[in-house]
């Protein structure tokens, strides 16, 4: 099992494109991050219908056009990463599959996963993809969905800071040792925030005790929170934030001022397949910043 974990987190950053603008600044990102982490890029191009609709194409025209074509996206993918970082070991494949099956089986093996967003307008843009949204749901490893404004880079950072939402499962939360590796690696804060609700009748009992519930609460969120940083690795500076308010809200504000927001997910089986929780669904679609959605192991039923 450890053997197996290691040699997950040893392996390339994947990351998906489909020659789109969006799929090209995460090229830019992904070769970022895989140059702090001192591991492989491999840019994957996984599209189904080439596979029919090339080889018709073929037929008709009597030359093959679809293989090139894809190869024709990876290649100016590959060519933008090794322009960033010449140094950086990078390799492509062509895969025709669904992107979101393609992509979840290249998690198998990849230290992390980047897609970015295919929104082209305002509207658009608040919207995350159908494929996004499998990949994170279904990946075995962490996700990173390029949300925002990310100025096409993972370093140097813009906001100077790493936040990461610890929730209920704070001691096995896995969301809080990626987080804190990647401030580590980008060597800025990381912001470990645990958000808090005091039900409204808990506050309505005695005018006197008003306030006593609220205290209470809050106590409580300090002490999961400490609880959830116990295992941080040395060397990381840590700042702790409880803020009253749905974890969802809570997160997407501080999105504004942070580099990459960090959710752990634990995925449930529903009647569409897994599904990922509320909280991190909700960062996804209205983070301003880019996303990692880090598994938790196993499946809640």
């Amino acid at each position: 099992m450890n053997a197996g974990v290691e040699r997950v987190r040893g392996g390339p950053l994947v990351v998906g494109v489909d020659g789109s603008e969006p799929s090209l600044r995460a090229v830019d990102w992904a070769a970022d991050e895989a140059e702090l982490r001192g591991v492989p890029l491999r840019v994957v191009y996984a599209c189904l219908w080439e596979r029919y609709e090339g080889a018709a194409l073929a037929r008709d025209l009597a030359e093959p056009t679809a293989l090139p074509l894809a190869q024709d996206v990876v290649g100016a993918a590959a060519q933008r990463a090794r322009a960033r970082h010449p140094g950086l070991q990078v390799t492509t494949d062509v895969v025709f599959e669904e992107p979101e099956y393609a992509l979840v089986h290249e998690a198998r093996h990849a230290s992390a996963l980047v897609v970015g967003t295919r929104g082209r307008s305002g509207i658009a843009e608040m919207l995350l993809g159908s494929v996004s949204l499998a990949v994170a749901a279904h990946a075995d490893c962490p996700v990173i969905v390029l949300r925002g404004s990310h100025d096409n880079q993972a370093t140097p950072p813009v906001h100077g800071r790493v936040v990461v939402g610890v929730g209920e499962d704070a001691k096995e939360s896995a969301a809080v040792r990626f987080a804190a590796e990647e401030a580590r690696r980008r060597g800025v804060p990381l912001e470990a925030v645990r958000a808090w609700r005091c039900p409204a009748h808990e506050t309505t009992d005695h005018p006197l005790l008003a306030g006593e519930p609220a205290r209470l609460h809050e106590e409580r969120a300090a002490e999961e929170l400490e609880a959830g940083l116990e295992d941080l690795p040395a060397g990381v500076d840590v700042h702790r934030r409880t803020v009253e308010g749905h974890a969802r809200r809570v997160l997407v504000d501080a999105s504004h001022r942070a580099d990459l927001l960090v959710v752990g997910a634990r995925r449930r089986e529903g009647h569409l397949g897994l599904q990922l929780g509320r909280v991190p669904h909700a960062v996804l679609h209205h983070s301003a910043c880019p996303v990692a959605v880090v598994p938790h192991g196993g499946h809640d039923a």
